[in-house]
Parts: C-alpha cells; sequence; structure tokens
C-alpha cells in the first residue's frame, strides 16, 4: 500500500485542531483477542467508535464495539471465498471509553431537543439553543477522537477499520484515510442515503453522514451508494445532480434479478463506478431485518448477510484496494446475541477481502 502525506497537517482536516504527538502507544485486548496483535505488527488496525449521540439517545450502538469484542471469541477467522484468514493479521487499538460517557451524556440532550422540535418548539430560546451548540461541539470532538486515532495507523500503511457506533462515525474516518489516500472512493452501502442536509437541527447527525462527506471531504473523489431503499425526493434530486454519487436504488437492483440478471452481475455493476482506492462504510441496515433485528432504523427488505458479501469479494476481486471501511448501527441487546454474532461475522468478511485486495493490488 502506498500513500503519500509529506508536510501533511492532519488539524487542518477539522474545524478544532488536534496533536497527534500527545497520541499514547499503548494497545489492549480486543476483537479477536485469543489470536492477538499489536498494532505494530498487524496488517489491519480496528479502532472502535462508541458513539451514538442522535440515533439511540447517545446509547444502543454505542455498546457494539464491546458487544462485538464478546461475540467474536466464537466466530471463524477463515474466509472460504477469498481463501484469506485473518489469523495473526488484525490487532485492535485502545479504546477512547470518554466517547461513550460522551454519548450518553449528549444523547439525552439530543433526545430532547427533538422531542421539543417535533412538538412544534423552536431553537430560539436560550435552554434549547446551548444544547444544540454543545451537542454540535460534542461531534467535533467525537470526529477528532475517531480521526487521530484513524490516522495514527492509516499513515502507518495499516488497512484500517473503524466500528461504530452510528453512521456519524464515519466523517472522522474518512477525513483521515483520504488524507492518506486522496481520490479514493467510498462504497456506502446503508438502506438510507443518509443525504439529508447538515443543520436543520444539528450538524453532524447520522443522518446526513454521506452529504457531509462529501460536501467536506475534499480528496472523495466519489461515493457510490447501494442497498438505499428509504430516500426523500430530495435526497434522489442531490444525488443525481452530485458529479461524485453515484446511488443504486435497491429495488431497482433487486428488479434487474427478477429480469433475469445476476446478483454477481449486478454487484459488477456496482464495482465499474469505483476507483481504484475504496473505503467501505457499511450500516449494518443495509441488510435485511431479520440479520440485525435491533438497529434502530429498520427498512423492510435489503440484502440478504451473503449478498452484502458477494458484493464487497467483488471489489476484492476486481483489483481495486479496499484502504479502509467501517461497520456501523449494530445495536446489542441483553435478550439476544444475533446483532453482535452477524457483526462480528460480517466483520472478518470486510477484514478478509481487505487483505485479498490488498494482495492482489500488491501483485
Amino acid at each position: 500500500m502506498s500513500h503519500n502525506t509529506d508536510a501533511m497537517d492532519i488539524n487542518k482536516l477539522f474545524k478544532f485542531g488536534f496533536n497527534l504527538t500527545s497520541l499514547g502507544s499503548s494497545d489492549n485486548g480486543g476483537f479477536y483477542f485469543r489470536d492477538a496483535m499489536s498494532t505494530q505488527d498487524a496488517d489491519i488496525v480496528l479502532v472502535s467508535a462508541p458513539w451514538a449521540v442522535t440515533s439511540a439517545g447517545g446509547e444502543g450502538a454505542a455498546y457494539a464495539p464491546d458487544a462485538i469484542i464478546d461475540a467474536s471469541t466464537a466466530v471463524s477467522l477463515y474466509d472460504v471465498v477469498s481463501q484469506t484468514s485473518i489469523s495473526g493479521r488484525v490487532a485492535t487499538a485502545e479504546v477512547d471509553y470518554d466517547l461513550q460517557e460522551s454519548s450518553i451524556q449528549l444523547g439525552g440532550d439530543a433526545a430532547k431537543v427533538v422531542s421539543h422540535i417535533e412538538d412544534g418548539g423552536t431553537l430560539s430560546g436560550d435552554y434549547f439553543a446551548r444544547k444544540v451548540v454543545r451537542i454540535n461541539l460534542g461531534f467535533r470532538d467525537m470526529h477528532r477522537s475517531v480521526g487521530k486515532r484513524v490516522f495514527r495507523f492509516a499513515d502507518k500503511g495499516k488497512i484500517v477499520g473503524v466500528i461504530g457506533g452510528d453512521h456519524s462515525v464515519s466523517l472522522g474516518a474518512v477525513r483521515s484515510i483520504s488524507a492518506v489516500h486522496p481520490g479514493m472512493g467510498v462504497l456506502f452501502i446503508d438502506s438510507h442515503s443518509d443525504l439529508r442536509p447538515s443543520g436543520r437541527i444539528f450538524d453532524y447527525s447520522h443522518l446526513s453522514v454521506a452529504r457531509n462527506i462529501v460536501d467536506e471531504v475534499a480528496q472523495v473523489s466519489k461515493m457510490v451508494q447501494v442497498g438505499v431503499r428509504d430516500i426523500s425526493q430530495e435526497e434522489i434530486e442531490f444525488a443525481e445532480k452530485h458529479p461524485k454519487i453515484t446511488l443504486f436504488c435497491h429495488e431497482q437492483m433487486t428488479a434487474g434479478r427478477f429480469s433475469g440478471r445476476s446478483w454477481s452481475e449486478v454487484c459488477d455493476d456496482v464495482v465499474a463506478e469505483l476507483p481504484k482506492q475504496v473505503y467501505i462504510s457499511f450500516d449494518i441496515d443495509a441488510l435485511s431485518p431479520e440479520c440485525c433485528p435491533h438497529t434502530k432504523r429498520p427498512v423492510a427488505g435489503g440484502m440478504t448477510f451473503d449478498e452484502a458479501v458477494c458484493l464487497i469479494n467483488r471489489v476484492a476481486e476486481s483489483g481495486r484496494e479496499i484502504i479502509g471501511f467501517d461497520l456501523t448501527e449494530i445495536v446489542p441487546v441483553m435478550e439476544s446475541g444475533v446483532d453482535a454474532a452477524v457483526g462480528a461475522r460480517m466483520l472478518v468478511k470486510l477484514c478478509a477481502a481487505a487483505l485479498k485486495s490488498n494482495a492482489s493490488s500488491s501483485k
């Protein structure tokens, strides 16, 4: 993997700078801990982002990283299709649990603000206006926290995977990885387009993450959206006019299959729109709801687990290089281990495809 960040001031990627030299160097056990690696020796580094301020009152998906870590102890580390094992190649970065604590605190405020607006209120009063300002600053702090951890490893040539949390965490990751790999594309797998204008209430809601990426991250050359089946006319019109966005609505993809096309052919249409280097942003609600039944914004229909894995593998098999990814919106619950188990298995598939693609690109 190649990258060029000579004279790069990563602080300029964020509205409020941070000091990379203050980062600690300690690592802890985590994902697939029975096969733990140091971040120095691993090919892939997994970064937890326990944040869900606008999607579940600050909780919900904020607990996903720990739940997936627990579930990962029972998952095979070998992928049959790519013939790739992630054993001995994945490390876990230190977890910033301050993010989770902040998420819970700010999530309560966000829920109050949204309820106030839904009841016909405005933000003209000091009480709710102050809450919005505090939440917006919290999002910026979160993006810095995620971004500095991602940059620390991406700049050393590592593949970085971010485990959310809600989909808003992707912006910090994309900023940093695109600084190392300018011109990269984003394969945005989600049942929602997340192209709503920011600032209607909050600057960085998970409902606006795709729009924030294409509006704010100039180094991203392309965004290909797949699996979308809950989208407004306003968002469709924005996507159709935007030079960086190609939209594959799921109903249209399914219609092609009903007309006799194979899923592999449909996936190849998607992959053809991507540049050489690809970041995969995967919201678990792109899958059919029974796969992860407790995600907060389920939408009927969607890809099966195997169809999603096929799409990811087609990217790896195409000669493109998967230089990073995120996995978001998994909501674990005490009564069921399904959501975390699906997340842990999808994480293996993303890691294996990334390793496979980088092995192919280096030949």
